[in-house]
């Protein structure tokens, strides 16, 4: 999508699908790509689960940001997801910090004895 002064623009967007599952993605074009996940085409994971409902959608500066931002939200568990649709934007910047503090704990998991 074409923005006013002709600049393309990135999205990334969650969707709410009839079986009550969240699928994220990003397009250039909201509407179509709605349009296309309700007519069975679009991503293989909203076929035969439509029509599906927007829930959030976010502008990006570029194509790369728009996929790693999508990649953040995947890793989300599905409370957080809500937690960004409803507007707690910090969610991401939040669960990264958590990560990265969590890396030099030191601690391994072994597997036990098959």
């Amino acid at each position: 999508m074409k923005d006013t002064d002709g600049q393309q623009r990135d999205f990334v967007y969650i969707v709410e699908c009839a079986d009550g599952t969240l699928y994220t993605g990003w397009t250039t074009d909201l509407g179509a790509r709605i349009a296309a996940h309700n007519s069975g085409g679009g991503a293989k994971y909203t076929r035969g689960r439509g029509p599906v409902r927007l829930l959030y959608s976010e502008c990006c500066e570029d194509k790369s940001t728009a996929l790693r931002r999508e990649h953040q939200i995947k890793k989300l568990v599905r409370a957080d997801k809500f937690r960004l649709i409803n507007g707690e934007r910090e969610v991401l910047d939040g669960r990264k910090a958590k990560r990265g503090n969590d890396k030099g704990s030191g601690a391994k998991r072994t597997r036990g004895p098959i």
